[in-house]
């Protein structure tokens, strides 16, 4: 593990219930970055989403990878704290299972492109090897409002 979720909560302005990974366990600098999702029953969308069939939703799937990217951008911005990424498109996202409860979400992010503040990710999430889903996510860097 590089990176355990104390440390992923002093690179990302995530908390709980919207942090939504807790571990970086690979990182090449401005290239890929893996990170883990432990997904419990415990988790609170599972109360809506579904009763009695509890999957987790896939836009909390692709803030996963947006968040994973996240922490290896933010790993180049001297003045982090002052800064956040936001979503500027998503595309070609696919889910192709389900998530639930008791799986290991393994997010895989790789740069496609960086330039000034803006920043185009391909990202993967799996469980157990199977391709769970994917996107081609784009972000811009924003400064943070006091």
């Amino acid at each position: 593990m590089i990176l355990d979720v104390n440390a992923i909560q002093k690179i990302l302005p995530h908390r709980h219930p919207m942090l939504m990974l807790d571990a970086i366990v690979e990182m090449e600098r401005q290239k890929r970055v893996v990170g883990i999702k432990n997904v419990t029953i415990n988790e609170s969308f599972f109360q809506g989403h579904f009763p009695g069939n509890p999957v987790m939703p896939g836009v909390l799937i692709v803030e996963a990878m947006a968040q994973a990217g996240g922490v290896l951008l933010f790993q180049e911005v001297p003045e982090r704290e002052n800064k956040l990424l936001y979503f500027v498109a998503i595309d070609e996202a696919r889910f192709r299972r389900p998530v639930v409860p008791g799986d290991q979400l393994r997010v895989e992010v790789t740069v496609l492109n960086w330039r000034g503040n803006f920043c185009k990710l391909a990202g993967q999430a799996t469980v157990n090897g199977q391709l769970a889903a994917e996107a081609i996510l784009m972000c811009k860097m924003v400064d943070r409002q006091p």
